[in-house]
């Protein structure tokens, strides 16, 4: 599966699933590369050209929203009730798969 058609599929990718989760609250882009770097203690970042494709991604597909452009012309934005439930059900997706992992790796015990 391409990369572009994860969104239309309910997947995040590890750059989409931090923006959307960065913008659980209003952000504008410092502040979201910021929050993620903070939020993972320094080991997962973004950069401007990745965030903002990912950006542009998310809000065509309505899961986040521009907010009022800021008087020093920061662009704020802040995921759409759309963007919160599908960052939800990724968590889900994610948490089965570490629970398949770890079932494989303790030797099948069911957990």
């Amino acid at each position: 599966m391409a990369r572009n058609d994860a969104l239309e599929t309910g997947e995040l990718t590890d750059t989409s699933f931090y923006i959307l989760l960065s913008l659980v609250e209003a952000r504008h882009g410092y502040l979201i590369m910021k929050n993620i770097e903070e939020l993972t203690n320094y080991k997962f970042s973004i950069g401007p050209a990745s965030m903002y494709t990912t950006i542009k991604k998310l809000l065509s597909a309505g899961m986040i929203e521009q907010m009022k452009e800021e008087a020093d012309k920061r662009k704020t934005y802040i995921a759409t009730k759309q963007g919160l439930e599908l960052l939800k059900n990724d968590i889900q997706r994610r948490e089965m798969m570490i629970h398949h992992a770890k079932q494989i790796l303790n030797g099948g015990v069911n957990e």
